[in-house]
């Protein structure tokens, strides 16, 4: 397989994950995440882009609270495969048929027979995504009147993933490509962004990504949070240490020993406690409170920021060695507002992922909601464009298209700028240097909105690969550069 296919594993039993693991292995392109409970499953479902959902019932079989029903409703790209031993477990016929799982395999697993179905799940799953699409816009052409006549996000256009982080703009490309870069090592990340950009989906995608993935993502935010407590809950303290403290704890660098630790606000930390995780990031040593032993721990530090960092060193309110030591690769998030080009696919996105949830089959979008989305600042960034989005599926028309009355009025009332592309105005001193300049602008935010597909922008602007090639090169268009 040239893509990685993630699958997703819920199982306690012994024989079951030898049998995955040797079916499943990652030299034939597999990437295997393991948990142990259905809650567990659901928060890797919301963390990672899981392709199949292995699910073992284990000695019982409660469905109303099973991680299946939930990859069913919200995750319905997912294929899912039941494992259950009918004499012990007979209600995994029912489980498997409410959840429309592809199949279901009795225990002893052969590991020959689950690499198989595991394979004709994938692709089945596959083409039931391209008829997904391609049913949408059969629809969308003969209502043509309130649809673009080629839908962004489309067959012919998609998206880049990188996990749960959806995207088409060339920022948020360039960001995902340093994140890979960065999974690919052990150095520390600090990522910066306003609140709701997606910081943490970011930090979950660069460790499932990572060799760590098979040990925990433990989560710690530093914000409002006492000093003491601070260090407690990440270095653990011995019982008696302060006053309620009545047992020993173990803290969290050394619960994830093997793992990762994201530290979300660590902009809030107090200068002390600058210099205990300054000596954690330098030589690993974790003293918990009350205690005169030194330990250590392995274990890499993802840090996140609303605030630049860089600014509160040269305030002097952030220490720069410690600093230097979190950036060892340093990730801006953009805010929404300056790639406005991902607000359509991330609306569709999140359209898909809530329309099971409520019960909903919703159509599509109206170019025309579209189009005021795109034009709302969205000060709350993703967060704030997911809450809308949550909203509007619920107020949709069952088997409805989510339009212009289903917007909220901030959002409805948003004045549209119909200048043309961008509200691109033309320049130069003759009609040909300002056609020329329209021109470049066009090719220039095709490339970007298909992430430089050049295969792709040329047909879509009626180009040849050569022609696309030679306007790139007269223009002096370079990627990432804005031209």
């Amino acid at each position: 397989m040239s893509i990685v296919q993630t699958i997703l594993l819920k199982s306690t039993d012994p024989g079951v994950i030898a049998a995955v693991s040797s079916a499943l292995s990652e030299a034939d392109g597999y990437r295997l995440i393991y948990c142990e409970d259905d809650r567990t499953a659901i928060r890797r479902m919301d963390e990672v882009f899981v392709n199949l959902f292995l699910y073992d019932c284990g000695d019982s079989a409660h469905i109303d609270e099973s991680a299946l029903i939930h990859s069913r409703l919200a995750h319905t790209s997912c294929a899912r495969i039941v494992v259950f031993d009918p004499t012990s477990t007979p209600e995994g016929f029912q489980l498997a048929n409410r959840t429309a799982a592809y199949v279901f395999l009795f225990k002893p697993l052969d590991p020959a027979q689950l690499g198989v179905m595991a394979k004709r799940a994938l692709e089945q799953a596959e083409l039931a995504r391209r008829h997904r699409i391609l049913s949408r816009e059969l629809k969308m052409s003969l209502d043509e009147d309130i649809f673009q006549t080629t839908p962004d996000g489309s067959v012919q256009g998609g998206y880049s993933q990188f996990e749960r982080l959806v995207f088409v703009s060339s920022k948020m490309a360039d960001l995902v490509a340093e994140a890979k870069m960065s999974a690919s090592t052990n150095m520390p990340v600090l990522i910066q962004g306003d609140t709701g950009t997606g910081k943490e989906l970011l930090a979950r995608a660069i460790h499932f990504n990572s060799g760590r993935r098979k040990s925990p993502m433990l989560v710690q935010n530093c914000g409002g949070i006492a000093e003491n407590m601070l260090h407690s809950e990440l270095f653990g303290h011995v019982q008696g240490a302060f006053p309620g403290a009545i047992s020993d704890r173990l803290g969290l660098f050394r619960a994830a020993d093997g793992g990762t630790v994201f530290l979300d606000e660590v902009s809030e930390i107090s200068p002390q406690f600058q210099v205990a995780l300054l000596r954690f990031l330098q030589e690993g040593e974790v003293k918990p409170l009350g205690s005169d032993t030194m330990l250590h721990s392995d274990v890499r530090i993802i840090a996140a920021s609303n605030k630049s960092i860089e600014k509160m060193v040269q305030q002097g309110t952030f220490r720069r060695d410690l600093y230097y030591r979190l950036r060892g690769f340093q990730l801006d998030v953009p805010a929404l507002a300056v790639r406005p080009e991902d607000i359509p696919v991330l609306t569709r996105f999140f359209v898909e992922k809530y329309a099971g949830v409520v019960g909903r089959r919703v159509l599509g979008v109206t170019t025309d909601a579209l189009k005021h989305l795109e034009a709302y600042p969205f000060p709350g960034n993703v967060r704030e464009l997911e809450t809308e989005v949550q909203r509007m599926v619920a107020v949709a028309e069952q088997g409805g298209y989510i339009a212009l009355r289903h917007l909220s009025e901030k959002i409805s009332s948003t004045p549209i700028n119909d200048a043309g592309p961008g509200g691109f105005v033309p320049s130069g001193g003759t009609l040909k240097d300002m056609v020329e300049s329209l021109e470049r602008a066009i090719v220039l935010q095709a490339l970007d909105r298909s992430h430089w597909n050049q295969s792709k922008v040329a047909t879509d602007l009626g180009l040849s690969r050569v022609g696309l090639a030679n306007k790139i090169k007269r223009y002096d268009i370079k990627r990432g550069r804005g031209g």
